[in-house]
Order: structure tokens, then C-alpha cells, then sequence
């Protein structure tokens, strides 16, 4: 039997480390066995990949490079942890993933949207998730959560790229319903994870979709 695979979308501040943390905590003590994972990162590898890509002094990085880079991390990310646990039949949690390349390099950058799902096919596997939770809120109260010196490279991107990630969010989420879940996240942190949780207990009773 294989497990479930559900991801963690969002602007930066929006709490997603935070959520993800508090939902598998709840998953584990239902008994289910899981791993909780983020990405960029998420191995050896992938972490060292995370250093490259978010350090603030690397402002010359070209979009191309950012692309093959996340893709980079996700690919060692899903052959080594993350297709590993689900075989397994483990639950996995991340904290972004491929949805946040579409957002960011698609809808932010101004990538080739069609072009970005070939790489993150070619990365993954063709390994997409279950349930992605999208915690939505305005991207100028999440930034605000954010500290000026504790921004990474993407943090400190001028506003009108933050807006142009969230609609991508929307569009993506618009575009596959049965995927995706958007939970506002402008509201205390115990009202969110009740939302979360009803939203995975709901799939978790469904049904696994042929694949």
C-alpha cells in the first residue's frame, strides 16, 4: 500500500514550517507513521543545494540556474527520502515543493511555465502530491512576519514579485481543485491547523485515485 504524499504552498511568513510541524505531530499521535521534510533540501545533498540558492550574496544567480538548481535538490530529495517513505507506506509532509518552482520561477520569474512541469517531471519521477495545502495570505502581512536581516535571497525580492508568485498560486490552485486546499492563514495559528487537519482527515477517508 502506498502512503500519502501531501506539500505545504504558500508565501514567505505564511506559516508553513509551523503547520506542517503541528499537523504531523497530530498524524503521529492517530498512529500514522511520518516523515516531515522541506524543500529546498531534505538530504545531504539538498541541504547544501538550499545554501547556494537562498545565500543573499548571490544576487547574480541567472533564472535558468535557479530553476536546475531547485530541480537539482528535488530530484536527490524524492529518490533518496521522499518516493522511499511513500513506498513504505509512511505519510510525508514537505514544505514546499514543486508547486513553489511554478509559482516562484513560473509565475514570478517569468519562466516558461510548460517547460518548468517537463524538468520537475524529469526531477521527480513524475511524482506530484496527494493534497497540497495552500496557506494563503496577503503577501505584504507575511513578509511583515519576517525580520529584515533573517530575509534569504528570495525573501528580499521587490514586492511586485511576491504578488506575482501569490496569483500564480491562485492559478495553480484553480486549475486542479481536486489538489489543492486554501486555507487562509491570516488568522491565529490554532485556527489554521483545525482547518488543516479537517482537510487531511477528508482525504485521508477518500478513496486512493487510480494512478
Amino acid at each position: 500500500m502506498g502512503g500519502l504524499f501531501i506539500t505545504f504552498e504558500g508565501p514567505e511568513g505564511s506559516g508553513k514550517s509551523t503547520q506542517a510541524r503541528l499537523l504531523a505531530e497530530f498524524l503521529e499521535r492517530r498512529g500514522h507513521t511520518v516523515v516531515l521534510t522541506r524543500e529546498p533540501g531534505g538530504t545531504p545533498i539538498g541541504d547544501q543545494i538550499r545554501q547556494v540558492l537562498l545565500n543573499r550574496t548571490n544576487q547574480a544567480m541567472h533564472p535558468r540556474t535557479e530553476v536546475l538548481l531547485f530541480q537539482a535538490s528535488r530530484a536527490q530529495h524524492v529518490e533518496e527520502l521522499i518516493s522511499p517513505a511513500l513506498k513504505a507506506g509512511k505519510i510525508v509532509i514537505c514544505d514546499r515543493y514543486a508547486d513553489s518552482t511554478l509559482a516562484y520561477q513560473g509565475y514570478g520569474r517569468g519562466e516558461d511555465v510548460a517547460e518548468l512541469r517537463r524538468l520537475i517531471d524529469y526531477a521527480t519521477g513524475g511524482l506530484w502530491p496527494d493534497l497540497t495545502l495552500w496557506l494563503d495570505l496577503p503577501v505584504e502581512a507575511g513578509l511583515a512576519r519576517i525580520a529584515p536581516d533573517r530575509r534569504n535571497r528570495l525573501d528580499a525580492e521587490a514586492l511586485a514579485f511576491h504578488r506575482l508568485v501569490q496569483a500564480g498560486y491562485a492559478q495553480l490552485a484553480a486549475a486542479e481543485p481536486q489538489r489543492w486546499v486554501r486555507i487562509p492563514a491570516n488568522r491565529p495559528q490554532e485556527a489554521v491547523q483545525a482547518e488543516v487537519r479537517a482537510a487531511v482527515l477528508r482525504r485521508l477517508t477518500q478513496p486512493s485515485p487510480a494512478k
